[in-house]
Protein backbone atom coordinates (compact mmCIF):
# COMPACT_ATOMS: atom_id res chain seq x y z
CA UNK A 1 0.00 0.00 0.00
CA UNK A 2 1.25 3.50 -0.82
CA UNK A 3 2.59 5.43 2.14
CA UNK A 4 0.92 8.73 2.97
CA UNK A 5 3.13 11.75 3.79
CA UNK A 6 2.55 13.08 7.28
CA UNK A 7 1.86 16.61 5.99
CA UNK A 8 -0.96 15.27 3.80
CA UNK A 9 -2.51 13.01 6.43
CA UNK A 10 -4.42 15.85 8.12
CA UNK A 11 -6.39 16.40 4.91
CA UNK A 12 -6.91 12.88 3.59
CA UNK A 13 -7.70 11.24 6.94
CA UNK A 14 -10.62 13.63 7.43
CA UNK A 15 -12.56 11.41 5.02
CA UNK A 16 -11.84 8.18 6.92
CA UNK A 17 -14.98 8.34 9.17
CA UNK A 18 -17.16 8.17 6.05
CA UNK A 19 -16.14 4.58 5.32
CA UNK A 20 -15.90 1.28 7.11
CA UNK A 21 -12.40 0.20 8.02
CA UNK A 22 -11.80 -2.21 5.13
CA UNK A 23 -13.54 0.07 2.65
CA UNK A 24 -11.39 3.00 3.73
CA UNK A 25 -8.19 1.06 3.02
CA UNK A 26 -9.34 0.50 -0.55
CA UNK A 27 -10.69 4.03 -0.91
CA UNK A 28 -7.39 5.50 0.25
CA UNK A 29 -5.53 3.56 -2.43
CA UNK A 30 -7.94 4.86 -5.06
CA UNK A 31 -7.57 8.44 -3.82
CA UNK A 32 -3.77 8.50 -3.76
CA UNK A 33 -3.50 6.44 -6.94
CA UNK A 34 -5.86 8.80 -8.79
CA UNK A 35 -3.44 11.65 -8.00
CA UNK A 36 -0.38 9.74 -9.17
CA UNK A 37 -1.63 7.92 -12.26
CA UNK A 38 -1.38 9.76 -15.61
CA UNK A 39 -3.91 9.42 -18.40
CA UNK A 40 -7.05 7.39 -17.84
CA UNK A 41 -8.52 7.25 -14.32
CA UNK A 42 -9.67 3.64 -14.30
CA UNK A 43 -9.46 1.36 -11.28
CA UNK A 44 -7.07 -1.01 -13.02
CA UNK A 45 -4.60 1.75 -13.93
CA UNK A 46 -4.72 3.01 -10.35
CA UNK A 47 -3.92 -0.47 -9.07
CA UNK A 48 -0.96 -0.75 -11.45
CA UNK A 49 0.57 2.57 -10.39
CA UNK A 50 0.05 1.56 -6.75
CA UNK A 51 1.99 -1.69 -7.19
CA UNK A 52 -1.11 -3.89 -6.92
CA UNK A 53 -1.13 -5.39 -10.41
CA UNK A 54 -1.06 -8.89 -8.88
CA UNK A 55 -3.86 -8.25 -6.41
CA UNK A 56 -6.30 -11.18 -6.86
CA UNK A 57 -9.11 -9.40 -5.00
CA UNK A 58 -9.11 -6.43 -7.29
CA UNK A 59 -12.90 -6.51 -7.38
CA UNK A 60 -12.94 -5.05 -3.85
CA UNK A 61 -11.59 -1.78 -5.24
CA UNK A 62 -14.36 -1.65 -7.84
CA UNK A 63 -16.90 -2.18 -5.07
CA UNK A 64 -15.86 1.06 -3.39
CA UNK A 65 -17.61 2.84 -6.25
CA UNK A 66 -20.42 0.49 -7.28
CA UNK A 67 -21.51 -1.15 -4.04
CA UNK A 68 -19.96 0.17 -0.79
CA UNK A 69 -22.17 2.17 1.57
CA UNK A 70 -20.86 5.73 1.86
CA UNK A 71 -22.43 9.11 1.22
CA UNK A 72 -21.06 11.48 -1.39
CA UNK A 73 -23.06 14.31 0.14
CA UNK A 74 -21.37 13.84 3.52
CA UNK A 75 -17.99 13.78 1.76
CA UNK A 76 -18.91 17.05 0.04
CA UNK A 77 -19.67 18.63 3.41
CA UNK A 78 -16.31 17.51 4.81
CA UNK A 79 -14.53 18.88 1.74
CA UNK A 80 -16.36 22.20 2.02
CA UNK A 81 -15.32 22.53 5.66
CA UNK A 82 -11.68 21.95 4.74
CA UNK A 83 -11.84 24.51 1.94
CA UNK A 84 -13.45 27.14 4.15
CA UNK A 85 -10.86 26.66 6.89
CA UNK A 86 -8.00 26.92 4.40
CA UNK A 87 -9.16 29.75 2.13
CA UNK A 88 -12.25 31.56 3.48
CA UNK A 89 -12.23 31.37 7.29
CA UNK A 90 -14.42 34.48 7.58
CA UNK A 91 -16.31 36.95 5.41
CA UNK A 92 -18.69 36.37 2.49
CA UNK A 93 -18.46 33.13 0.52
CA UNK A 94 -18.47 33.36 -3.28
CA UNK A 95 -19.96 30.31 -5.03
CA UNK A 96 -20.09 29.44 -8.71
CA UNK A 97 -22.70 27.20 -10.35
CA UNK A 98 -22.40 25.71 -13.82
CA UNK A 99 -23.08 22.53 -15.78
CA UNK A 100 -20.86 20.50 -18.09
CA UNK A 101 -21.31 17.60 -20.47
CA UNK A 102 -19.31 14.40 -19.97
CA UNK A 103 -19.16 12.68 -23.33
CA UNK A 104 -20.08 9.04 -22.80
CA UNK A 105 -21.50 6.41 -25.12
CA UNK A 106 -22.84 2.93 -24.55
CA UNK A 107 -26.12 1.13 -24.06
CA UNK A 108 -25.49 0.50 -20.37
CA UNK A 109 -25.09 4.20 -19.54
CA UNK A 110 -28.76 4.82 -19.01
CA UNK A 111 -28.68 8.40 -17.71
CA UNK A 112 -27.08 9.87 -20.83
CA UNK A 113 -28.88 12.24 -23.16
CA UNK A 114 -28.37 14.46 -26.21
CA UNK A 115 -27.38 18.01 -25.25
CA UNK A 116 -25.93 21.10 -26.84
CA UNK A 117 -22.15 21.00 -26.61
CA UNK A 118 -21.22 24.41 -25.13
CA UNK A 119 -17.53 24.01 -25.99
CA UNK A 120 -17.88 23.21 -29.68
CA UNK A 121 -21.00 25.25 -30.38
CA UNK A 122 -21.20 28.94 -31.24
CA UNK A 123 -23.90 31.42 -32.13
CA UNK A 124 -23.93 30.29 -35.75
CA UNK A 125 -22.91 26.64 -35.29
CA UNK A 126 -24.90 24.13 -33.21
CA UNK A 127 -23.18 20.91 -32.10
CA UNK A 128 -24.87 18.10 -30.22
CA UNK A 129 -23.13 15.78 -27.77
CA UNK A 130 -24.17 12.45 -26.29
CA UNK A 131 -23.25 12.10 -22.66
CA UNK A 132 -24.01 12.87 -19.05
CA UNK A 133 -24.88 16.32 -17.76
CA UNK A 134 -23.31 17.27 -14.45
CA UNK A 135 -24.10 20.29 -12.33
CA UNK A 136 -21.29 21.44 -10.06
CA UNK A 137 -21.17 23.95 -7.22
CA UNK A 138 -17.71 25.45 -6.68
CA UNK A 139 -16.01 27.74 -4.21
CA UNK A 140 -14.36 30.78 -5.82
CA UNK A 141 -11.29 31.73 -3.79
CA UNK A 142 -7.98 33.51 -4.48
CA UNK A 143 -4.99 31.15 -4.52
CA UNK A 144 -1.86 32.83 -3.22
CA UNK A 145 0.75 30.91 -5.23
CA UNK A 146 -1.28 31.09 -8.47
CA UNK A 147 -1.97 34.81 -8.17
CA UNK A 148 -5.59 34.46 -9.31
CA UNK A 149 -8.94 33.02 -8.35
CA UNK A 150 -9.58 29.29 -8.67
CA UNK A 151 -12.93 27.50 -8.75
CA UNK A 152 -12.80 24.57 -6.33
CA UNK A 153 -15.61 21.99 -6.81
CA UNK A 154 -17.11 20.46 -3.69
CA UNK A 155 -20.68 19.40 -4.58
CA UNK A 156 -21.59 17.83 -7.93
CA UNK A 157 -24.74 16.01 -9.00
CA UNK A 158 -25.94 14.20 -12.09
CA UNK A 159 -28.88 15.77 -13.91
CA UNK A 160 -30.37 12.81 -15.83
CA UNK A 161 -31.98 13.22 -19.21
CA UNK A 162 -35.71 13.45 -19.72
CA UNK A 163 -35.75 10.06 -21.43
CA UNK A 164 -34.07 8.42 -18.43
CA UNK A 165 -36.63 9.90 -16.03
CA UNK A 166 -39.51 8.80 -18.25
CA UNK A 167 -38.23 5.22 -18.52
CA UNK A 168 -37.68 4.97 -14.75
CA UNK A 169 -40.99 6.58 -13.79
CA UNK A 170 -39.42 9.69 -12.26
CA UNK A 171 -40.35 13.32 -12.56
CA UNK A 172 -37.92 15.17 -14.76
CA UNK A 173 -36.33 18.13 -12.99
CA UNK A 174 -35.07 21.16 -14.83
CA UNK A 175 -31.52 22.36 -14.45
CA UNK A 176 -32.71 25.29 -12.33
CA UNK A 177 -34.40 22.85 -9.91
CA UNK A 178 -31.16 20.94 -9.47
CA UNK A 179 -29.30 24.22 -9.00
CA UNK A 180 -31.72 25.36 -6.30
CA UNK A 181 -31.20 22.09 -4.40
CA UNK A 182 -27.42 22.39 -4.52
CA UNK A 183 -27.33 26.02 -3.38
CA UNK A 184 -29.85 25.47 -0.58
CA UNK A 185 -27.83 22.45 0.59
CA UNK A 186 -24.76 24.69 0.81
CA UNK A 187 -26.89 27.28 2.62
CA UNK A 188 -27.72 24.71 5.31
CA UNK A 189 -24.06 23.81 5.66
CA UNK A 190 -23.07 27.48 6.12
CA UNK A 191 -25.91 28.99 8.17
CA UNK A 192 -23.95 31.94 9.52
CA UNK A 193 -22.12 33.01 6.36
CA UNK A 194 -23.08 35.49 3.64
CA UNK A 195 -23.40 33.64 0.33
CA UNK A 196 -23.01 35.12 -3.15
CA UNK A 197 -23.87 32.90 -6.11
CA UNK A 198 -22.48 33.58 -9.59
CA UNK A 199 -24.05 31.76 -12.56
CA UNK A 200 -24.59 32.18 -16.27
CA UNK A 201 -27.78 33.02 -18.13
CA UNK A 202 -29.12 29.45 -17.83
CA UNK A 203 -29.91 30.20 -14.18
CA UNK A 204 -31.44 33.66 -14.72
CA UNK A 205 -34.90 32.32 -13.83
CA UNK A 206 -37.33 34.24 -11.64
CA UNK A 207 -38.43 31.17 -9.66
CA UNK A 208 -34.84 30.26 -8.84
CA UNK A 209 -33.82 33.81 -7.93
CA UNK A 210 -36.88 34.35 -5.72
CA UNK A 211 -36.29 31.09 -3.86
CA UNK A 212 -32.62 31.85 -3.18
CA UNK A 213 -33.34 35.42 -2.08
CA UNK A 214 -35.76 34.09 0.54
CA UNK A 215 -32.90 32.05 2.02
CA UNK A 216 -30.45 34.97 2.10
CA UNK A 217 -28.40 34.10 -0.99
CA UNK A 218 -27.29 36.96 -3.25
CA UNK A 219 -27.41 36.00 -6.93
CA UNK A 220 -25.41 37.47 -9.81
CA UNK A 221 -26.31 36.34 -13.35
CA UNK A 222 -26.73 37.68 -16.84
CA UNK A 223 -29.89 39.57 -17.78
CA UNK A 224 -31.62 39.71 -21.13
CA UNK A 225 -31.55 43.08 -22.85
CA UNK A 226 -35.28 42.78 -23.53
CA UNK A 227 -36.29 41.81 -19.97
CA UNK A 228 -39.50 43.39 -18.67
CA UNK A 229 -38.44 45.84 -15.94
CA UNK A 230 -40.75 47.95 -13.81
CA UNK A 231 -40.61 50.47 -11.03
CA UNK A 232 -41.50 49.21 -7.52
CA UNK A 233 -45.19 49.02 -6.70
CA UNK A 234 -46.56 52.25 -5.16
CA UNK A 235 -47.77 52.17 -1.54
CA UNK A 236 -51.27 50.76 -1.22
CA UNK A 237 -53.86 53.37 -0.35
CA UNK A 238 -56.41 52.68 2.38
CA UNK A 239 -59.73 51.15 1.35
CA UNK A 240 -58.37 50.13 -2.05
CA UNK A 241 -60.19 47.17 -3.58
CA UNK A 242 -58.50 44.23 -5.29
CA UNK A 243 -55.20 42.51 -4.87
CA UNK A 244 -52.09 44.53 -4.00
CA UNK A 245 -50.01 45.70 -6.93
CA UNK A 246 -46.73 43.91 -7.56
CA UNK A 247 -45.18 46.40 -9.97
CA UNK A 248 -45.25 50.03 -10.96
CA UNK A 249 -44.74 51.69 -14.32
CA UNK A 250 -42.98 49.90 -17.16
CA UNK A 251 -39.37 50.96 -17.64
CA UNK A 252 -37.51 51.09 -20.95
CA UNK A 253 -35.72 47.87 -21.84
CA UNK A 254 -31.97 47.72 -21.45
CA UNK A 255 -31.65 47.58 -25.24
CA UNK A 256 -33.27 51.03 -25.40
CA UNK A 257 -31.05 52.28 -22.56
CA UNK A 258 -28.05 51.05 -24.53
CA UNK A 259 -29.15 52.87 -27.69
CA UNK A 260 -30.13 56.07 -25.88
CA UNK A 261 -27.60 58.85 -26.52
CA UNK A 262 -28.43 60.52 -23.19
CA UNK A 263 -27.42 57.51 -21.06
CA UNK A 264 -24.74 58.46 -18.54
CA UNK A 265 -21.84 56.00 -18.70
CA UNK A 266 -19.09 55.64 -16.10
CA UNK A 267 -15.63 54.32 -16.92
CA UNK A 268 -14.22 51.82 -14.45
CA UNK A 269 -11.22 49.51 -14.34
CA UNK A 270 -12.02 45.84 -13.75
CA UNK A 271 -9.00 43.90 -12.41
CA UNK A 272 -8.33 40.37 -13.68
CA UNK A 273 -10.83 40.54 -16.53
CA UNK A 274 -11.14 36.89 -17.64
CA UNK A 275 -7.46 36.28 -16.93
CA UNK A 276 -6.31 39.14 -19.19
CA UNK A 277 -5.39 41.64 -16.49
CA UNK A 278 -7.05 45.00 -16.10
CA UNK A 279 -9.79 46.03 -18.54
CA UNK A 280 -11.43 49.45 -18.89
CA UNK A 281 -15.19 49.19 -19.42
CA UNK A 282 -18.12 51.57 -19.32
CA UNK A 283 -21.06 50.79 -17.05
CA UNK A 284 -24.39 52.24 -16.01
CA UNK A 285 -26.65 50.86 -13.31
CA UNK A 286 -30.01 51.30 -11.63
CA UNK A 287 -32.58 49.36 -9.62
CA UNK A 288 -35.82 47.88 -10.94
CA UNK A 289 -38.36 45.13 -10.45
CA UNK A 290 -38.12 42.17 -12.79
CA UNK A 291 -41.49 40.60 -13.38
CA UNK A 292 -43.09 38.14 -15.78
CA UNK A 293 -46.68 36.96 -15.90
CA UNK A 294 -47.25 34.07 -13.51
CA UNK A 295 -43.76 34.32 -12.00
CA UNK A 296 -42.50 35.74 -8.71
CA UNK A 297 -41.47 39.37 -8.52
CA UNK A 298 -37.74 39.93 -7.92
CA UNK A 299 -36.21 43.35 -7.14
CA UNK A 300 -32.81 43.63 -8.81
CA UNK A 301 -29.95 45.97 -9.51
CA UNK A 302 -29.06 45.81 -13.18
CA UNK A 303 -25.67 46.71 -14.60
CA UNK A 304 -25.22 47.45 -18.27
CA UNK A 305 -21.64 47.35 -19.51
CA UNK A 306 -19.92 47.91 -22.82
CA UNK A 307 -16.35 47.99 -24.08
CA UNK A 308 -15.03 51.32 -25.41
CA UNK A 309 -12.81 49.36 -27.78
CA UNK A 310 -15.77 47.25 -29.01
CA UNK A 311 -13.93 44.00 -28.33
CA UNK A 312 -17.06 42.36 -26.91
CA UNK A 313 -20.77 42.93 -27.33
CA UNK A 314 -22.65 44.93 -24.69
CA UNK A 315 -24.13 42.79 -21.96
CA UNK A 316 -26.31 43.17 -18.89
CA UNK A 317 -25.94 41.70 -15.41
CA UNK A 318 -28.31 41.52 -12.46
CA UNK A 319 -27.78 41.30 -8.72
CA UNK A 320 -30.48 40.58 -6.17
CA UNK A 321 -28.72 42.80 -3.62
CA UNK A 322 -29.89 46.31 -4.49
CA UNK A 323 -27.30 47.97 -2.26
CA UNK A 324 -24.33 46.32 -3.97
CA UNK A 325 -21.81 48.43 -5.88
CA UNK A 326 -21.96 47.98 -9.69
CA UNK A 327 -18.19 47.50 -9.97
CA UNK A 328 -18.29 44.71 -7.39
CA UNK A 329 -21.05 42.98 -9.36
CA UNK A 330 -18.92 43.07 -12.51
CA UNK A 331 -15.88 41.74 -10.62
CA UNK A 332 -17.92 38.87 -9.18
CA UNK A 333 -19.30 37.90 -12.56
CA UNK A 334 -15.88 38.05 -14.25
CA UNK A 335 -14.69 35.38 -11.81
CA UNK A 336 -17.33 32.99 -13.15
CA UNK A 337 -15.00 32.15 -16.02
CA UNK A 338 -12.85 30.15 -13.59
CA UNK A 339 -15.53 27.46 -13.56
CA UNK A 340 -14.85 26.83 -17.25
CA UNK A 341 -11.13 26.71 -16.50
CA UNK A 342 -11.69 24.06 -13.82
CA UNK A 343 -13.77 21.92 -16.18
CA UNK A 344 -10.92 22.06 -18.69
CA UNK A 345 -8.26 21.27 -16.06
CA UNK A 346 -10.04 18.17 -14.74
CA UNK A 347 -10.34 16.86 -18.30
CA UNK A 348 -6.69 17.50 -19.11
CA UNK A 349 -5.06 16.43 -15.84
CA UNK A 350 -7.52 14.38 -13.75
CA UNK A 351 -9.00 12.07 -16.36
CA UNK A 352 -12.63 13.16 -16.50
CA UNK A 353 -14.30 11.41 -19.48
CA UNK A 354 -11.75 8.57 -19.32
CA UNK A 355 -13.41 6.47 -16.61
CA UNK A 356 -15.17 3.29 -17.75
CA UNK A 357 -17.73 2.44 -15.06
CA UNK A 358 -21.06 1.06 -16.26
CA UNK A 359 -23.17 0.67 -13.13
CA UNK A 360 -25.43 3.59 -12.23
CA UNK A 361 -24.00 3.99 -8.73
CA UNK A 362 -20.37 3.99 -9.92
CA UNK A 363 -21.18 6.53 -12.64
CA UNK A 364 -22.92 8.79 -10.12
CA UNK A 365 -19.87 8.66 -7.83
CA UNK A 366 -16.82 8.70 -10.10
CA UNK A 367 -17.14 12.07 -11.82
CA UNK A 368 -17.99 13.99 -8.60
CA UNK A 369 -14.96 12.35 -6.99
CA UNK A 370 -12.68 13.43 -9.84
CA UNK A 371 -14.02 16.98 -9.66
CA UNK A 372 -13.53 16.97 -5.90
CA UNK A 373 -10.00 15.69 -6.48
CA UNK A 374 -9.19 19.08 -8.01
CA UNK A 375 -9.99 20.70 -4.66
CA UNK A 376 -8.16 18.01 -2.68
CA UNK A 377 -4.97 18.53 -4.72
CA UNK A 378 -5.24 22.26 -4.04
CA UNK A 379 -5.63 21.59 -0.32
CA UNK A 380 -2.61 19.27 -0.32
CA UNK A 381 -0.55 21.96 -2.06
CA UNK A 382 -1.24 24.32 0.85
CA UNK A 383 0.58 21.80 3.08
CA UNK A 384 3.83 22.15 1.18
CA UNK A 385 6.40 24.19 3.08
CA UNK A 386 6.26 27.79 1.85
CA UNK A 387 5.26 26.43 -1.56
CA UNK A 388 8.95 25.95 -2.33
CA UNK A 389 8.22 22.85 -4.38
CA UNK A 390 5.72 24.62 -6.65
CA UNK A 391 8.05 25.10 -9.59
CA UNK A 392 6.85 26.69 -12.79
CA UNK A 393 7.14 24.46 -15.83
CA UNK A 394 8.26 27.01 -18.43
CA UNK A 395 10.33 26.91 -21.59
CA UNK A 396 11.88 29.28 -24.11
CA UNK A 397 8.68 29.13 -26.18
CA UNK A 398 6.30 29.16 -23.22
CA UNK A 399 6.79 31.85 -20.63
CA UNK A 400 4.79 31.38 -17.47
CA UNK A 401 5.19 33.58 -14.43
CA UNK A 402 3.07 31.72 -11.86
CA UNK A 403 2.24 28.07 -11.23
CA UNK A 404 -0.89 26.59 -12.78
CA UNK A 405 -2.84 23.53 -11.70
CA UNK A 406 -0.48 21.31 -13.69
CA UNK A 407 2.44 22.60 -11.60
CA UNK A 408 0.41 22.16 -8.41
CA UNK A 409 -0.41 18.57 -9.30
CA UNK A 410 3.24 17.88 -10.12
CA UNK A 411 4.37 19.23 -6.74
CA UNK A 412 1.86 17.06 -4.87
CA UNK A 413 2.90 14.01 -6.90
CA UNK A 414 6.55 14.73 -6.18
CA UNK A 415 5.88 14.77 -2.44
CA UNK A 416 3.94 11.50 -2.65
CA UNK A 417 6.66 9.76 -4.65
CA UNK A 418 9.33 10.94 -2.24
CA UNK A 419 7.45 9.24 0.56
CA UNK A 420 7.56 5.94 -1.34
CA UNK A 421 11.38 5.86 -1.32
CA UNK A 422 12.65 7.96 -4.21
CA UNK A 423 14.97 9.82 -1.83
CA UNK A 424 17.81 7.95 -0.19
CA UNK A 425 18.03 7.79 3.57
CA UNK A 426 20.21 10.11 5.61
CA UNK A 427 22.82 7.40 6.10
CA UNK A 428 24.70 6.56 2.92
CA UNK A 429 25.06 2.91 3.95
CA UNK A 430 21.27 2.41 4.09
CA UNK A 431 19.74 3.50 0.80
CA UNK A 432 15.96 3.28 0.46
CA UNK A 433 14.73 1.17 -2.45
CA UNK A 434 11.39 0.91 -4.14
CA UNK A 435 9.37 -2.24 -3.70
CA UNK A 436 9.50 -4.37 -6.88
CA UNK A 437 5.72 -4.28 -7.36
CA UNK A 438 5.65 -0.50 -7.08
CA UNK A 439 8.63 -0.17 -9.40
CA UNK A 440 6.91 -2.34 -12.01
CA UNK A 441 3.79 -0.19 -11.76
CA UNK A 442 5.78 2.98 -12.42
CA UNK A 443 7.60 1.41 -15.35
CA UNK A 444 4.27 0.29 -16.82
CA UNK A 445 2.84 3.81 -16.46
CA UNK A 446 5.84 5.30 -18.26
CA UNK A 447 5.98 2.76 -21.08
CA UNK A 448 2.21 2.83 -21.71
CA UNK A 449 1.74 6.55 -21.16
CA UNK A 450 0.13 7.03 -24.56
Amino acid sequence: MLRLPARFAAVILCFAPLFRQHTWQHAQVLLIGAILVPGQRTVTRILRISGLCRERRFVNYHRVLNRAAWSGRVAARVLLGLLLDAFVPHGPVLLGLDDTIERRRGKRISAKGIYRDPVRSSRSHFVKASGLRWLSLMLLVPISWAGRVWALPFLTTLAPSERYCREHGRRHKKLTDWGRQLVLQARRWMPGRSLVLVADSSFAALELLASLVQHGVTCVTRLRLDAALYTPAPPRQPKTLGRPRTKGERLPTLAKVLADQTTAWQRVVVPDWYGEGERVVEICSDTAVWRHSGMPVVPIRWVLLRDPGRRFDPQALLCTDLAQEPLQIVRWFAQRWQLEVTFREVRDHLGVETQRQWSDKAIARTTPCLLGLFSIVTLLATRLSCHANLQVSAAAWYRKQRPTFADTLAAVRQQLWREQGFLTSRHASKPAKLRPALRDGIVHALCYAA
